[in-house]
């Protein structure tokens, strides 16, 4: 179970551009507060409802990062589900390092 991205949206959600997801799944597959591995960071699902498919607007198309509502329609459903999700979230990157502090570089001489 997870949340996956198709290929091309990534980036944006991975900037930051891409906050929510529009769902068709027979059930949910992702919980409030969970952390699903995406590249070098991970999604964290902040809101989960169930909505109808006549709330899924050309507007929250683009804002789910895709060019309409056909568009998302067409990669939204994922196998026999016909319960519609839209699952917000957060991207968070991987930790930075933190710079290696004087007396981690000092050879002790």
């Amino acid at each position: 179970m997870g949340i996956s991205f198709t290929k091309r949206l990534r980036d944006g959600v991975m900037r930051g551009e891409i906050t929510c997801s529009v769902r068709i799944w027979q059930g949910p597959r992702v919980k409030m507060g969970g952390r699903y591995a995406m590249g070098p960071g991970v999604v964290v699902v902040t809101g989960l409802k169930e909505i109808t498919l006549q709330q899924v607007t050309p507007d929250l198309a683009r804002e789910s990062g895709f060019e309409g509502l056909v568009d998302l329609l067409k990669v939204a459903k994922h196998g026999p589900g016909e319960r519609v999700y839209l699952v917000e979230f957060v991207y968070e990157g991987p930790e930075p390092e933190a710079p290696a502090s004087a007396a981690d570089s000092s050879t002790g001489t």
